[in-house]
């Protein structure tokens, strides 16, 4: 049963990698949304249900149940995978992506739903800059918000820029299906995160009966923050459950 660990925006893979090093079992893998240092598929729309029917069709690859663990986006994606399809996730766990009707876009967010201003935002955008701002205003280590900054490319804004538009109301689209999600689950969260507030992620455990809602003395992203924290606490989640 291995375990699948999904990035979110505008990562890739490689947002796991702190956390890999620090995880005792062998059987783990990051996979690359499709635009985020992946190939996209002839025709791929990059909109949030294209993402998840892609995670579908490649989890149904893997054969077996999986531990299913999403941060950002992948926390929103994986956890409607588990709610389409429960044979697929034997847990779940996922942080710092709010899945609420009450839940307000950040205002990067909203620049990137709007069809001029998102446009305008990736033809200026500057990784030097880019990596400033995710420093500053998310408290990334430097070198990560450069590592970060590196990899957004024309694929990545291009499928952000349509991810997002195509997001404008998924907390109130997916938010009911919260409830009927069977796998066991967990939420950790960056209690610090200006974009997605700490509440969010209260009423994400809320809705999925979630076992423990963590929260975690960082900023949004506890994998570049707190890496062998977040091991462990997926392992100590993995192992509660060993036998679900």
């Amino acid at each position: 049963m291995p375990a699948i660990l999904i990035h979110g925006v505008p990562d890739t893979h490689r947002v796991w990698d702190g956390v890999r090093r620090h995880l005792t079992r062998t059987d783990v893998e990051a996979w690359d949304l499709p635009g985020f240092g992946a190939a996209r598929p002839a025709g791929f729309g990059s909109t949030k249900e294209e993402y998840v029917d892609w995670l579908i069709e490649r989890l149904e690859r893997v054969g077996e149940p999986v531990d299913l663990v999403g941060h950002d986006w992948g926390c929103i994606l994986t956890a409607r995978v588990a709610y389409l399809r429960p044979d697929l996730v034997r847990t779940w766990a996922g942080g710092n992506g709010p899945i609420n009707s009450a839940y307000v876009w950040h205002p990067l967010a909203k620049i990137w739903q709007d069809q001029v201003e998102g446009d305008r935002f990736m033809e200026e955008l500057q990784p030097e800059q880019f990596a400033d701002d995710l420093a500053n205003g998310f408290d990334v280590p430097i070198d990560l918000a450069r590592e970060t900054a590196s990899h957004v490319d024309g694929p990545m804004k291009d499928a952000i820029l349509k991810l997002y538009r195509s997001a404008v109301t998924m907390g109130a689209e997916w938010e009911p299906g919260l409830s009927a999600v069977s796998a066991p689950c967990l939420v950790f969260w960056g209690a610090l995160d200006p974009a997605c507030q700490i509440e969010f992620g209260r009423k994400l455990g809320a809705s999925l009966h979630a076992s423990a809602v963590i929260e975690m003395d960082c900023n949004h992203w506890p994998l570049l923050q707190r890496p062998a924290e977040v091991a462990a606490i997926l392992e100590a989640h993995w192992s509660r459950h060993a036998n679900a």
